[in-house]
């Protein structure tokens, strides 16, 4: 029995002897962090395939594999060669060898902070607990950038930009211009070669640079651009970017003179029936009243905006507050939250501009890693402003060798008049006679006279007056020898400051079809309605065609109800004349948009009836027959 026990001892501990002896796997090693000594940084394209080339904004993720498995989990740290952090890490866990971060956006990994070029980027870790950090290299290429243009315009508005020798060639980027054949989709805001025809709506060109971008992508294999828009084009690509865009591919929005809460402008070519929609859906009535309330996402993107801003004098403006490029105002690009700049640059030429390019642009453009902020969308939708105050808007034809006269009443404490005048032409000549009877020769310094040649341009001729005299103000226009034989179309009306105020209010600004709107409005002044003379509204359906709807007066009220037959988007044009204290006619114009959705559908709507109808005689039925079977069930009973 001793002998027994003594052999199964020296059994035990030569078997535990022998499992001593056995090597550890690498996965048993469990080396510590400060023991390994080497590795490798892979960058991982979208698919989660290695790449050696990138392209500036594209998706990525930064592996790190280590040489032996670390012990406690340990934090991995990534940056570039010149100690820029690229604010991304993972952490290897313990018993492992390697991590990988989230995926990014490797936005501005093309430009170093003052505005070199990096097309290749050493990517370089820090591991914890390991004295020497790790490193890769990947190759950079720059992001396109896609350009859009603005109303009763076309991709050429960015010749200067394009090309060889163009703006975006002498930093080494590549431009696209929706509509310049490089890609497939064009713009429709309008052609000078037919004004009458009907334009593309903002959520239709939105949907035309969404194929433009897609386009762009295949081209370059980059997976963002950034986005740079005149004028109207802003609000294209705002449209874009909140409903179009299935996933982030603009890596920022740079907008010049882009009228977030539209211009009133625009009112001008409007009442002669030329580029519609898109003359409406520039006009404060449907940018702020509508469009701001509905398109407020934005993904992420930055938004950066560039104001025009050489005119100060408010009488020097036309149809829009100050400071203004003549076209758009200060306070309507800066109407929602985003990055405003200002220069003295006019509205026709902030796409032209080499300095508007130099010191605005180009700078956006060569944004290095960290200016990138996610961009939140606002709070809450803005409210519209207070609208700025016209007479009525005056429009009719012509004929060559003929003129007209239009009166324009200027009542009481008018401070400020200034003058708009659309001509198709751009033939007409203007003769002002003020209240006091003399004809005024007007000046650019005097007057702030300005003529537009520019075809593109909102208005042809603009004049105003500091303190006008009150009373009947004589227009005359006349055809000169350049107005065509068949005479010219023109747009006339006055932008005041001081004096009344028109109230116009819809109660509602989406309703359905068929849904009832009534129609309110009041001349302010000092607090207290004037007694009203006359007012009615103008409404322009979807399809172009108008009718007048008369307002009823009561005292300082006029009113209407109306109901819209068909889905759309209507203006709707105030014109109300009331008289001052002094008894003096006072003339305001507002200018409202309603886009009425779609009615309930009928054949639904019947068939849901007609479904509630069958139940409803099923379920009569069911009773009937009980009933029956109850009664037959009782006389049996009876008989018996």
């Amino acid at each position: 029995m001793k002998h027994l026990i003594v052999s199964c001892l020296a059994l035990i501990a030569a078997l535990l002897l022998k499992s001593t002896m056995v090597l550890p796997s690498r996965q048993a090693l469990a080396l510590p962090a400060f023991q390994v000594s080497a590795g490798e940084i892979t960058i991982l394209d979208r698919d989660h395939s290695p790449v050696s080339t990138i392209t500036d904004g594209d998706l990525v993720q930064l592996q790190i594999v280590l040489d032996g498995n670390v012990s406690t989990a340990t934090q991995v740290s990534f940056g570039f060669k010149d100690a820029a952090d690229i604010g991304e890490s993972c952490t290897i866990p313990a018993g492992r060898d390697r991590c990988q971060t989230e995926s990014f956006a490797s936005l501005g990994w093309y430009w170093q902070p003052e505005g070199r070029a990096a097309d290749v980027r050493i990517i370089r870790a820090s591991v914890e607990g390991l004295p020497q950090k790790l490193a890769a290299e990947v190759r950079v290429l720059p992001r396109p950038v896609v350009m859009v243009h603005g109303f009763i315009s076309n991709w050429q508005a960015w010749n200067n930009y394009l090309g060889p020798q163009g703006y975006l060639a002498g930093i080494g980027l590549q431009g696209f211009s929706v509509g310049d054949g490089q890609a497939p989709g064009a713009l429709n805001t309008g052609s000078l070669a037919a004004p009458a025809a009907r334009t593309n709506t903002i959520a239709e060109n939105a949907a035309v640079l969404g194929e433009y971008i897609r386009g762009v992508k295949q081209i370059t294999g980059a997976q963002m651009v950034d986005l740079i828009s005149h004028s109207m084009g802003g609000l294209i690509s705002r449209y874009y970017i909140d409903r179009v865009m299935q996933e982030r591919d603009v890596a920022q929005l740079i907008m010049l003179g882009s009228p977030m809460a539209g211009t009133d402008c625009a009112d001008l070519p409007a009442a002669l029936g030329l580029y519609l929609p898109a003359t409406l859906e520039i006009r404060p009535g449907y940018v702020e009243g509508i469009f701001n309330r509905q398109i407020t996402h934005r993904h992420g993107v930055p938004f950066h905006a560039l104001a025009g801003v050489p005119i100060q004098d408010a009488f020097k403006s036309p149809c829009t507050e100050v400071p203004t490029d003549l076209a758009v105002s200060l306070q309507s690009v800066a109407a929602i939250p985003l990055d405003v700049n200002q220069m003295p640059i006019l509205h026709t030429e902030l796409n032209l501009s080499e300095q508007v390019f130099n010191e605005f642009v180009k700078p956006r453009l060569q944004t290095s890693p960290g200016g990138f902020p996610q961009e939140p969308d606002p709070a809450s939708p803005t409210l519209p402003q207070k609208p700025l105050q016209f007479t009525r808007l005056y429009s009719s034809h012509i004929d060559a060798g003929s003129s007209q006269k239009v009166t324009i009443q200027i009542d009481p404490g008018v401070t400020v008049a200034s003058f708009a005048l659309y001509d198709t032409t751009r033939s007409l000549a203007v003769s002002v006679t003020g209240a006091s009877g003399n004809t005024i020769e007007l000046s650019a310094e005097k007057n702030g006279l300005v003529v537009l040649e520019d075809p593109q341009a909102f208005f042809y001729l603009g004049y105003g007056f500091q303190d006008p005299k009150p009373g009947a103000w004589q227009v005359t226009l006349s055809a000169t020898g350049k107005t065509p034989e068949n005479g010219a179309d023109y747009a006339l009306m006055a932008h005041f400051l001081g004096g009344a105020e028109l109230d116009a209010r819809l109660s509602a600004i989406l309703p359905r079809v068929g849904e009832t709107v009534q129609l309110k409005a009041s001349l302010i002044l000092g607090g207290q309605a004037l007694e009203l003379d006359e007012g009615h509204a103008k409404i322009r359906a979807p399809d172009g065609g108008t009718e007048t709807l008369p307002l009823e007066i009561a005292g300082g009220q006029a009113e209407a109800s109306w109901r819209p037959l068909s889905p759309g988007l209507y203006s709707v044009d105030f014109q109300v004349t009331g008289i001052s204290p002094e008894g003096a006619p006072v003339e305001r114009a507002d200018f409202l948009a309603v886009e009425v959705q779609p009615g309930e559908d009928l054949t639904s709507r019947t068939l849901g009836l007609g479904a509630i109808v069958i139940v409803l005689l099923v379920a009569l039925w069911v009773v009937i027959l009980r009933r029956r079977r109850h009664s037959r069930v009782k006389q049996h009973n009876g008989s018996r």
